[in-house]
């Protein structure tokens, strides 16, 4: 460590704090501990630059891991009323017939956001829980999300004391720092943050509530943070209300809809973000919060007014520019869904994702010179796990333009770098049968079947091709099926119409 004459460490160590230099201001301050152990000033500031180089924001809500859902005493009705539920198949709309669904069957929305890509407990394979997106297993053990934090806490140990922790969890007098709230709370957040011990956290918390005489919202609030972490849903869910009842907090509001949701209750979450919006009409966190579950419930006309309301009080917010854009691309605008794309590439986003939405916009908007070279951009910034939907949507172009060559390459392609990408089966199994192979056809069709249980294509080619066939009983199995995921699927309707009248006359 430099150092710098003529100014006091102390500020000095300030300094880099806020300049969030947190490893210059922890050094500096366990050289001032060092030689003088006792500097209350310098033991606050180094826990809140500890606490501060791990710090995430947590109201939003996280992709739920399967110990979770393993070990979850909660119980959630298996049989909710319909738009009233996030683990069960919503997306049945017609509107949004033509909009894919995410493996809990709810229609993919344009950002790709914690805990609404997929949700754990909606696949009937366990194994499948415990693979990543290329279908290989990545554990042998359930997973929780709480594992995240355990390991930002034990990574970050290697930055405090080099003699030792910096501070002896287990030798610590918590009733004398509940009489001192403000050394509490730095204290309370070393723990729950960069140490990870809810439960010693929780135990502060409640001799800092009793200290306050039950009167302090920020103690309860983070009563309930720990009864969160714990799992404890319904006294969390207590918490949180009573610390709404002594101060009103937007930060607390996102905590209890946050309760509810994990709970599935994305209606009684609504009901608390509507209550919040009222009193603070700008807070785009309760506006978003709100956008979501209704994007989440296929609810598009209430969630895109809401998206646009977030761009009229902030201009540059990703999340609701990239939403917005995918309901115009998939309403059959995409000229509209272009140009907020194009408004993302200004803002400075380089992905692959947004390229391959380009070259679709460009496409379909007949902007045929920008779609190769939009492409060609999205697979230079493609990884491992994006590259097989860009070869899969670049099998969809090439259909568009009749080179069906190009096509089966594509989807060749995007099965060698994800071999669970359904989709891709599924479309080389209509390309195959253009080649006059039913047998390869049928078997892309149940391979995708079996990969995307979430998908009704698959199960009614294969019933289309056992129609064909003339395995009438095969074909009624599965276009049952594939109207058990998709009810409202005219063309499944129409095969099964006929299948019934063919039985009736034998």
């Amino acid at each position: 460590m430099r150092e710098v004459p003529n100014i006091d460490p102390v500020y000095y160590a300030y300094s880099r704090f806020r300049r969030r230099h947190f490893d210059d201001c922890v050094d500096i301050c366990t050289d001032l501990l060092q030689k003088n152990p006792l500097d209350q000033s310098v033991w606050f500031l180094k826990c809140r630059a500890l606490t501060e180089k791990v710090y995430i924001d947590d109201t939003d809500m996280e992709d739920e891991a399967i110990g979770d859902t393993l070990m979850d005493e909660n119980a959630i009705s298996q049989a909710p009323r319909p738009g009233t539920s996030l683990a069960r198949n919503v997306g049945t709309s017609g509107q949004n017939s033509n909009r894919p669904v995410s493996s809990s069957g709810r229609p993919v929305s344009g950002y790709a956001r914690p805990g609404t890509m997929s949700r754990v407990g909606t696949s009937s394979s366990l194994e499948a829980q415990l693979k990543n997106n290329r279908g290989m297993v990545t554990t042998a053990r359930p997973v929780t999300s709480s594992g995240r934090f355990v390991r930002l806490g034990t990574a970050s140990l290697l930055v405090g004391d080099p003699n030792g922790e910096f501070i002896s969890v287990e030798k610590l007098n918590l009733q004398k720092y509940a009489q001192r709230p403000a050394l509490a709370k730095v204290l309370f957040e070393y723990l729950l943050y960069f140490k990870q011990m809810p439960m010693k956290a929780l135990e502060l918390a409640s001799l800092c509530t009793q200290a306050a005489d039950f009167r302090d919202w920020w103690w309860k609030a983070q009563v309930g943070k720990c009864y969160y972490r714990l799992g404890i849903l319904r006294d969390a869910e207590r918490q949180f209300i009573s610390s709404l009842s002594v101060q009103d907090m937007c930060s607390t509001t996102l905590w209890l809809s946050k309760v509810f949701l994990r709970l599935d209750q994305p209606k009684t979450a609504l009901e608390h973000y509507e209550k919040a919006a009222e009193k603070y009409p700008g807070e785009l966190s309760l506006i978003l919060g709100m956008a979501r579950i209704y994007d989440q419930m296929d609810d598009q006309q209430k969630s895109i007014p809401l998206y646009k309301k977030v761009l009229q009080f902030d201009s540059s917010n990703v999340e609701a520019i990239a939403c917005l854009a995918s309901n115009y691309f998939y309403t059959d605008q995409p000229e509209l869904a272009l140009r907020y794309y194009r408004r993302l590439l200004q803002m400075g986003i380089n992905n692959a994702e947004l390229w391959n939405n380009l070259g679709l916009c460009c496409f379909y908007a007949q902007q045929y010179d920008m779609t190769l070279s939009c492409f060609e951009r999205a697979l230079a910034l493609a990884d491992d796990d994006s590259m097989a939907d860009v070869w899969y949507n670049i099998s969809q172009v090439s259909v568009g333009i009749g080179d069906l060559g190009l096509a089966y390459q594509a989807l060749k392609i995007a099965i060698s770098m994800d071999p669970n990408h359904a989709e891709s089966f599924n479309n080389l199994g209509v390309l195959e049968l253009r080649k006059n192979n039913p047998d390869q056809a049928k078997a892309n069709f149940v391979t995708s079947a079996r990969l995307g249980e979430h998908l009704h294509e698959p199960l009614f080619n294969a019933s289309l091709l056992m129609y064909k066939l003339g395995d009438f009983q095969e074909s009624f199995k599965l276009v049952s099926k594939a109207l058990n995921t998709f009810p409202d699927h005219e063309e499944s309707k129409e095969v099964i119409r006929i299948l019934k009248e063919h039985f009736t006359n034998m």
